[in-house]
This record gives structure tokens, sequence and C-alpha cells, in this order.
């Protein structure tokens, strides 16, 4: 079996738009009711994989889930008199962040040697509570081979589970028995934690990873509190080197034990507050970062170009690449439309470590495949939409024939 790291990246949607419906996440609220321009979007995100592609790394990519979402609405008898914020939840491309969409653990760590997907419940937030039957339509026809894959459907509601974003895995290389993070947070904030402490231990269990070989962390109060949503605001993992902000955990010197007690290789990397506020870190998505092993063997962060443009943080990354640490590259990309609505590169990939070959080839990208997605989204994707829009019988009809073209472009049709 040759295992690999496999970015699967979700393709954005053409009905992105800025509800700010997000409660916590500082930047999706901040530019509720800004018009958004769907099309660059979606060529953001496209640039952002053929980046990695050009690093030698395997690509994979997502479908923009329907919208609206008509069943949807009809289950919330939605009429004149609802809530305007579930009719834009029932248009969310917020699926394209599929660090949210499943929590993987690859066949090296696993009890049947079979890398297991559970499909992420989203249930804190309503307009991504919905999200999950479409996904996993796509996680059972992307990995159908069941002879390597167990996909799995979502843990119980009264568990919120938020998928990957809060889920980290660590080993000696990819292909290697891992040890797996998942990362809880505790209610009574001032914004919800959305990753329960059960939804981590369902699924390990669910996965058959040995007990010995898993942790459970608590995310730092402070950070949630702060706006990192998610574990991946504050901290991001590979192999054997973890890059986290100071106030990450609630325990850290606890977590940093107990990680090195089980992968005794493990380089911590830990960014102290006093050189990059938790503020400014939430700000940049520094950590909201792909942190990736190329083909050479050298270590690479990829960034938003926020993170570069802020002093602050330009200024600490100038001075770790100058240093003898593992993290030797920082490459900025720019996904401003994603960041915009409060998900950097990290949000926006869910990481497979898998054979290739055992992977349904219409999920995987090439450059030819890149050309004809290209395509789609320059001649069929809205240019902007403006919060007015949201509810348009005109604009749906656009957005819904520009994902039938995108599937009849990819032969997925059977996803419509």
């Amino acid at each position: 079996m040759s295992l690999a790291e496999i970015n699967f990246d979700g393709i954005v949607g053409p009905s992105h738009n800025y509800a700010g419906l997000s409660l916590g996440n500082l930047a999706a609220t901040a530019h509720a009711g800004d018009p958004s321009f769907p099309r660059a979007a979606a060529l953001q995100g496209l640039a952002k994989m053929r980046h990695n592609m050009a690093l030698g790394l395997p690509q994979g990519f997502f479908l923009p889930l329907p919208r609206p979402n008509h069943a949807w609405l009809d289950g919330l008898a939605a009429d004149e008199s609802m809530d305007r914020a579930l009719l834009c939840g029932a248009w969310s491309a917020s699926s394209m962040w599929t660090a949210n969409a499943a929590t993987v653990s690859p066949a090296p760590d696993t009890a049947d040697g079979r890398c297991h997907l559970s499909v992420a419940n989203l249930v804190t937030m309503p307009h991504r509570a919905q999200e999950w039957p479409d996904t996993l339509r796509q996680l059972q026809l992307g990995f159908a081979d069941k002879a390597h894959f167990a996909v799995h459907g979502p843990v119980p509601p009264c568990f919120g589970d938020e998928g990957a974003a809060n889920h980290m895995r660590m080993a000696g290389a990819h292909g290697e028995n891992g040890l797996e993070i998942f990362v809880y947070g505790r209610t009574g904030g001032r914004f919800p934690a959305r990753q329960n402490e059960q939804a981590g231990r369902l699924i390990a269990r669910r996965h058959g990873l040995d007990p010995a070989r898993v942790l459970f962390i608590e995310q730092s109060p402070e950070a949630i509190a702060a706006g990192a949503f998610h574990n991946d605001v504050v901290a991001v993992a590979n192999e054997t080197v973890l890059f986290a902000h100071e106030q990450a955990f609630a325990d850290p010197q606890t977590a940093y034990a107990d990680i090195r007690a089980r992968l005794p290789e493990a380089e911590i990397v830990e960014v102290p507050a006093a050189k990059v506020s938790l503020e400014q870190a939430i700000a940049s998505y520094l950590f909201n970062a792909q942190l990736l092993t190329l083909p050479s063997g050298e270590m690479a962060l990829v960034i938003p170009s926020e993170a570069w443009e802020n002093p602050p943080v330009r200024a600490y990354l100038d001075e770790m690449v100058a240093g003898n640490g593992p993290i030797r590259r920082i490459l900025p990309v720019d996904v401003r439309q994603s960041m915009a609505n409060g998900g950097g590169p990290a949000c926006l990939r869910l990481r497979v470590v898998a054979d290739p070959a055992h992977i349904d080839p219409r999920f995987l990208l090439d450059e030819e495949k890149a050309e004809r997605i290209e395509d789609v989204l320059g001649e069929y994707w809205p240019e902007q939409i403006d919060p007015a829009d949201i509810g348009r019988t005109s604009l749906a009809l656009n957005v819904e024939s520009a994902r039938v073209k995108l599937l009849e472009t990819l032969d997925l049709s059977e996803l419509a």
C-alpha cells in the first residue's frame, strides 16, 4: 500500500455570501451584510489547490452542496414570516470548509487496517447542521472501496462534532501508526464550544483506535472567547510537529507532556503570546494554515496572505525560519474571500492519508481537470451577490444551474 496525505479542498459554491450566521466566528460576523464575490472566491480556492499541486503534493476536492436547500426550507415550513437568518442558512456555501466535513483516521491507526471517515454533524450552527447528508453522499462515493475505507454517519446530535477542525494527527511519517488528538471545548463563555468531548471519544471507539495512541485535550476557554471557534484557529500539527499558540490549550504543559510520552520524537513549536497575541493570531489566521511535508522532506507552512501582512506575525515567522526549527518555508496564498467569511487555508481542506489508487479518481485533481473547473467557474459562477439577492428566484436558478454544470463537467451528475 502506497500511502500519501491528500488534501481535499472544497470548491467554493456559487451561493457564497456573507450572512454572518456563525456566532463566535469574528471574521464572519464582521463582514455580515457585505457583498460577496463567488467567482473570485472559487477561483482563489482553485488557485490554492494548484499551488499545492505545484509543490508536488496530491490534491483532491469536494463539490458544493445543493443550494438553496429546498428540502431544508420545506422542513422549516418557510414563509415570509420566517427569521431571515434561516432563509440565508438555506443558501450557505459553508461546506467549502471541508475541515468540517469529517474526522479521518488513516489505516495505520485503526484496528481493521482501513481508513475510517466519520461525517461531522455540525449541530451547533443551524446553517451547518443541514450539511451532513449531502457531505456523506460525497464521502460514500469518493471512498466507496470498502476493502480500504469505512465511511460512517454522524455521531448523535446531542454531541456536537465539527470534524477535523478539532482533530490533529502526529506520526513519524504519514504512513506510520500515528497519535490522534481530539480537542474539545467546554461551555460557559460568550461563544459556544462547538466540539463535545464525547463526540471525539465516540469516534475514537468507532474507528478502532488504540487507546494508548489517542489523546483528548481541552481547548482553552480564553481561545474560544477570543474567537477561536475551532482548534485549527490556534493549532495545527503535521507528522512530528505541533505548531500552536501559547494559549491554545487549557493545560498546555500537560498536553505537551502527554504528546511527548506517546510520541518521543514530537517537536512542539509554541508561539509566545508576548510575540503574537491571541487576538493577532486569530485575526491573521496564522494557525489556520496548512502545515505540509514537501516531497523533499522539508516542512512548509501555507498561510493566508493576511498573516504575512500582519507585522507581529511576519516578524515571528521571519525569526522562526531563521532559526533551526522544523518549519523551513512560509508560503502565503490569497484566499481573501474565504477569509472574510471566517475560513483560511486549513478550513478549506480535509486531510486524508490513503492510497490514491483506491479513491474514486473523479475527486482527484490534475491540471487538465483544474482547467475544466476554471472554465465553469469563470462562465457560470455569479460575479457578485448582494445581501438583498438572497431568496430571489433568478439567483436561485443561476446558482442551481451553475452547480449542475460543474457536476456534468466532472462526470458527477449523480450528486445533483
